[in-house]
């Protein structure tokens, strides 16, 4: 017998148990379950097909087509299935807790494993994701201009005993023309949402939620309009780094990376830098010169950081002298408990 758990019944099951996402291949890269396998019963020309029917025939033609196109699979499905869930026991979805989804449950229990429905399908976990961000998060935004080590900071937080979300590392982009280099392929916004939707899940409502100060985009990942609304109202916490820091750090940094790919980077802000600075910044890049080319950049996103700043109403500067991010994570802890923030 299927069992049909809620939204919040089925993440938590999955926490020990394997999710099978019964959409197609498109449905799943543009978002899915954190936790959840491809385990498509129709791949995406399929799903076109039945689809095409159900609109020019109507419902009963097009569960016949779906019929024989998920006939000969079965056995495939079963043989995949034990291969997820040893233990045959897994949690199925399609997109509302449809067809799709009924007919993958069908057969795995008919075929012995124990099976949990998610009632109201994706489309339920979706609503209940944009919920998360429109809840009061007591934010805590650690600013500062670019090199000052905010990310750095974030793990030593956690470490602390504070809450805290890496939304760089969700959205595998640092948040700058270089920000995509050494990075995996960004996702979509969708499942950007997913990722700190989930992350968000876990953490407790009324404990202060430290985040590294973003613009409304990450790479070209949205950030969600209710959450980043909150996070322009929260208390920004502004490390002050000497410039001579920053530029060493970010250079150290840059030393490593190939120079195609900062060359194309700094052609990316070549309108903002102006000409004769992108032509200096080449020249840095070519000749080895990595302190030279990030100093050249810094004139432009000091200035870009510095104006957004401005806009900000409750705006807290700790002046630090090092970027130690374990050190520095201490005196922000300190610096916030001074002023009341925690």
């Amino acid at each position: 017998m299927v069992n049909i758990l809620t939204v919040q019944e089925f993440l938590e099951k999955a926490k020990q148990l394997p999710i099978l996402d019964a959409r197609a291949p498109k449905e799943f890269a543009v978002g899915h379950i954190p936790q959840a396998v491809s385990f498509p019963i129709f791949d995406d020309e399929e799903r076109a097909t039945v689809g095409t029917a159900y609109k020019q025939q109507g419902h009963d033609p097009a569960v016949l087509l779906g019929l024989d196109l998920f006939g000969p699979k079965m056995s495939a499905f079963v043989k995949q299935a034990g291969k997820v869930a040893q233990n045959k026991e897994l949690l199925v979805h399609c997109w509302r807790g449809g067809m799709r989804s009924n007919a993958m449950a069908w057969l795995l229990d008919f075929s012995g494993f124990k099976v949990h429905l998610l009632e109201g399908g994706y489309k339920t976990y979706r609503h209940l994701i944009q919920e998360q961000f429109t809840k009061p998060w007591p934010i805590l935004v650690i600013g500062g201009l670019t090199g000052s080590g905010k990310t750095d900071l974030l793990p030593y937080l956690q470490k602390a005993g504070q809450q805290s979300i890496d939304l760089e590392e969700l959205a595998s982009h640092k948040g700058s023309a270089f920000g995509s280099i050494n990075m995996a392929p960004q996702p979509s916004t969708e499942h950007f949402e997913n990722l700190l939707g989930t992350a968000l899940l876990a953490l407790n409502t009324q404990q202060p939620l430290w985040l590294e100060d973003e613009s409304t985009s990450i790479g070209r990942v949205q950030m969600p309009k209710p959450f980043y609304d909150q996070m322009q109202q929260a208390p920004t916490l502004v490390l002050e780094i000497p410039r001579e820091i920053r530029i060493r750090k970010l250079a150290e940094e840059y030393c490593q990376v190939e120079k195609d790919l900062l060359e194309a980077a700094v052609l990316k802000i070549k309108k903002r830098l102006g000409g004769l600075a992108t032509q200096e910044a080449l020249q840095a890049i070519a000749t080895g010169d990595m302190e030279k080319m990030v100093e050249i950049a810094l004139v432009y996103y000091d200035k870009a950081y510095t104006f957004e700043l401005a806009h900000k109403k409750h705006v807290f500067t700790l002046p630090l002298q090092s970027i130690n991010p374990a050190e520095n994570a201490e005196q922000l802890i300190g610096f916030a408990r001074q002023h009341n923030l925690l």
